[in-house]
């Protein structure tokens, strides 16, 4: 694999041995290299074919080499943190970002989330616990003081990390309708539930995946609920099925 030009210290475009054109991300991956050297392919942590990934590598050459090499060490400490696995375009669109957050904060421009804080800090409070370490991690590596809203922002990505297909809109979209949907149960049933509980977190999982469905228009194919279940149900789990057709209402009143 050859060095063909450099975007910033930790990318660059290289050919490899077929001839075909990758743009390639790690620290120092391409620093004082010229034209025809060889690449240390030990360096490289992420690579983007140039032909089938434009607008990836479009988007690489905007982010600065000190976001690339920050992103690094947050998903370094992130992924074994959550179990999970960061995919090329989620990659991209938490380095891209931290970069913006970067931007905003020498701008003195603060995009408030004050009003989702307590829902995604109470819906997914692993994933912002993490958050919160690293808004600290950038501060200290950066020598700057973020807002607190970019918890926030931050969580959505790494409640996205746990799905392939997932992007930020839609998980923003999920999150407000998991909010709603608690609600609703916490007023019919005149309680608050333990977001710290094992259960709770089960709850939200399946919420998660049903609502996921939801939005995708995929629904599973399951066999028709006998009636006679159905109508012993509404009898003896009233006040849960009662609930249940106030969610159904809510959600059909969101989504249509």
């Amino acid at each position: 694999m050859i060095f063909l030009k450099t975007f910033n210290n930790s990318a660059a475009l290289v050919q490899d041995d077929q001839g075909q054109e990758q743009v390639v991300l790690g620290k120092g991956v391409g620093f004082g290299l010229k034209k025809g050297d060889k690449i240390d392919e030990n360096k490289i942590e992420r690579r983007f074919t140039a032909t089938s990934h434009q607008d990836e590598v479009n988007q690489v050459k905007e982010i600065n080499a000190s976001t690339i090499d920050l992103t690094n060490k947050v998903i370094q400490m992130v992924e074994p943190l959550l179990n999970v696995k960061f995919n090329d375009f989620q990659y991209l669109a938490l380095a891209d970002h931290i970069d913006f957050a970067l931007s905003r904060i020498e701008d003195h421009i603060d995009m408030s989330a004050a009003n989702t804080r307590w829902e995604v800090k109470n819906l997914f409070p692993k994933e912002y616990k993490i958050s919160e370490k690293v808004i600290a991690l950038i501060n200290k590596e950066m020598k700057v003081n973020l807002p607190p809203s970019e918890s926030i922002f931050m969580t959505y990505h790494f409640v996205n990390a746990a799905s392939d297909n997932d992007q930020v809109q839609e998980t923003v979209e999920i999150t407000e309708l998991i909010s709603g949907i608690i609600d609703i149960i916490q007023y019919q049933y005149q309680m608050t539930l333990d977001t710290e509980s094992f259960n709770y977190s089960r709850f939200i999982t399946h919420l998660r995946v049903l609502l996921v469905r939801l939005l995708r228009n995929k629904h599973q194919k399951s066999g028709e609920l006998d009636d006679s279940l159905l109508a012993f149900m509404k009898i003896k789990y009233n006040h849960a099925y009662d609930t249940a057709e106030r969610i159904a209402t809510y959600l059909h009143s969101k989504k249509g």
